[in-house]
């Protein structure tokens, strides 16, 4: 995904929003970032996306897809813009972002379990006491305690 100029097409960024199904205003944020490189403007000042735009945003909209953060999408990027990484390099960048997903689906999965516990305790009458309200005054439920609580 090389940042080229020289290549450029005729795209409007109205183009290259409708080509890779990108919000204008995530494009504007992504240029505002870094994630995507300067496009070139043609001599009234517009400005003109050609494939390696097109390619690029694919690229970063996947990543963000698949959970990446915006700091390991700029180092994902950086390792491609560089020209010279290594599947080893990008491996351990993949098994890190992994690691945290899977701790994320444990959380999720504590949290699962204890409205399923508190809400199979609701009796769904009318009168004010709910066991759903109760675990909800306890206090924020931090992933560890979340964890605690579900065992």
């Amino acid at each position: 995904m090389p940042d080229d100029h020289a290549a450029a097409s005729d795209l409007k960024r109205s183009d290259l929003a409708r080509l890779t199904g990108c919000n204008l205003e995530t494009i504007r944020y992504y240029e505002s970032v870094g994630l995507m490189p300067d496009p070139p403007r043609t001599s009234s000042g517009h400005r003109r996306y050609g494939l390696a735009h097109v390619e690029r945003l694919n690229f970063v909209m996947r990543a963000r897809d698949l959970g990446f953060t915006m700091e390991e999408i700029r180092g994902l990027l950086s390792l491609v813009d560089r020209g010279s990484h290594t599947c080893a390099e990008v491996e351990r960048m993949g098994r890190h972002h992994l690691d945290v997903v899977r701790a994320k689906i444990r959380d999720l999965q504590a949290i699962e379990a204890i409205l399923t516990q508190t809400i199979v305790r609701c009796t769904g009458s009318d009168t004010p006491d709910c066991p759903l309200l109760d675990v909800l005054n306890e206090g924020p439920a931090k992933p560890e305690r979340v964890a605690r609580a579900s065992k």
